[in-house]
């Protein structure tokens, strides 16, 4: 009799239709499967007792944080391998009544059982969102509070070890010669500035987290800011640097839903990787509550992660990883279904930006620090919750790279009853990347509402980049986004 390895590559083929791209080894010794790939390795009978009795994407991703299952290669090309052939593959995913219509699926899936031997099913890996807080109502606040808690609470060491010094975690804004710390800095100047910062302003940042985003406002601009979280975790540490930069005057953290902020109106709001987390159910409320609290004329910068519209909306689910393990209750939607809400709401939207290919640079990097800093990493949050942001963020990597999903800058403004947005004719000029100093700081002066530009004394002066050629000084007045980086 063939070794297991040889015999669960050949059931595999049966029930894909195609060949693994990948070697198989199991827990006998037993290898099979096309040489130089990198191997899939089943370290016992329980890695296949996962996969059986919850079969599809939820079983292998058991298997994967338990450890039961692991890979002796390069994770990203395995994924991007696996891809064609499990995710974007046009066949149809087979069921349980497959097994029994099909004698060849059904003969497969009795081999498999055998192979699995007769235990019980494993129970879920502990990092994996108990059933019960996925029950009930989506998006009440103390549901949301718990999804939060699940994601975030995790241990700021961990995130610094993964995210950098600059503790920012959405999708970075790159240029050729980029850092991870250069492109986070670029891309909340670029926020700053489609938001017209200027002293005296107040922002209100939702969905604050660590704080990087309010203390580059209040710093670079002297703006007022209020951020707001639903992680004690976060706050804390956003409280801690305010007051270690000498900005706990000008920022103030809070540990509150975006839905009890009642201290408006701001001038302008950002909400920077949040509006994820808002729901389907909830997003025109979450709309008009931000709209609520801008003052005419005030501005609203919206970076949400986009997923490519359905035939059938109605068939649209949340992934089962990332809802298990990584963002309990999180939802995507299209753009346009995005921007539609943001007008019933009241908005005018004016500007939208696609940073797709940046948000996969940005992952490749937090993989990057993550597998360098490994070690610490498992020590501060154990193995499998560090197992579970490796296939995460490689797994998203990847989907940003094949347009599977996006991410957008909406920039929508409350419009005052005279018609006039505030914002001058040619806008995109904050799409030129500011200049580097030895500080870090911009150097384009923001717009204030009348397209005149913002007085900020030396960290405003304006720098003329390499050439002679002032920021903003295309032909039609602006200068276009800096071409990102091949993907690495």
């Amino acid at each position: 009799m063939h070794g297991a390895a040889q015999r669960l590559a050949t059931h595999a083929e049966q029930i894909l239709g195609v060949s693994l791209p990948v070697r198989l080894r199991a827990w006998d010794g037993t290898e099979h499967g096309p040489p130089g790939t990198p191997v899939i390795v089943l370290r016992n009978r329980r890695a296949l007792r996962r996969i059986l009795f919850k079969p599809g994407e939820l079983g292998l991703v058991r298997a994967w944080v338990s450890g039961d299952l692991a890979i002796e290669g390069d994770l990203n090309e395995v994924l991007d391998l696996l891809a064609g052939v499990v995710w974007e593959t046009e066949r149809p995913p087979l069921g349980p009544l497959d097994a029994v219509r099909d004698p060849q699926v059904r003969a497969a899936a009795l081999d498999v059982a055998r192979l699995a031997g007769p235990f019980l099913p494993p129970p879920p890996p502990p990092e994996e969102a108990p059933v019960r807080r996925r029950l009930g109502s989506r998006h009440t606040k103390g549901r949301d509070r718990k999804a939060i808690s699940h994601h975030y609470d995790v241990g700021n060491d961990f995130y610094e070890r993964v995210l950098g010094p600059s503790m920012v975690y959405s999708c970075a804004y790159w240029q050729d010669d980029a850092t991870l710390e250069s492109a986070q800095r670029d891309k909340l100047d670029l926020i700053c500035r489609k938001l017209g910062l200027a002293p005296g302003m107040r922002l209100l940042d939702v969905g604050c987290g660590w704080g990087s985003m309010a203390l580059h406002a209040a710093r670079e601009y002297g703006v007022q800011v209020v951020g707001v979280t639903l992680s004690r975790e976060q706050a804390a540490y956003a409280r801690k640097r305010a007051a270690e930069q000498g900005l706990a005057d000008r920022v103030e953290i809070r540990v509150q839903d975006y839905r009890d902020v009642r201290d408006g109106p701001y001038d302008a709001i950002s909400s920077i990787g949040m509006a994820e987390h808002v729901g389907a159910v909830r997003y025109l409320e979450y709309a008009e509550d931000l709209y609520a609290l801008l003052k005419p004329g005030g501005r609203l910068l919206n970076h949400q992660i986009a997923r490519r519209p359905q035939d059938d909306e109605a068939a649209y689910h949340v992934d089962a990883f990332i809802d298990a393990y990584v963002f309990p209750d999180g939802e995507l939607a299209p753009v346009g279904s995005t921007v539609a809400q943001l007008e019933r709401a009241g908005f005018e939207v004016r500007d939208l930006e696609a940073l797709r290919e940046h948000y996969a640079l940005t992952l490749r990097a937090w993989v990057r620090n993550l597998e360098a800093n490994w070690a610490e990493c498992v020590r501060l949050a154990g193995a499998g919750r560090a197992r579970v942001w490796l296939l995460y963020m490689a797994a998203c990597a990847l989907s940003f790279e094949r347009n599977r999903i996006g991410v957008n800058q909406i920039l929508a403004v409350r419009t005052p009853a005279e018609g006039h947005p505030g914002l001058p004719l040619r806008a995109r000029k904050w799409t030129a990347l500011s200049a580097r100093s030895d500080t870090g700081r911009g150097s384009t002066s923001p717009e204030r509402a009348d397209g005149s530009a913002a007085d900020r004394g030396e960290a405003g002066a304006r720098r003329e980049e390499p050439g002679g050629r002032a920021p903003g000084s295309g032909d039609d007045g602006t200068t276009p986004a800096p071409r990102s980086p091949e993907p690495v």
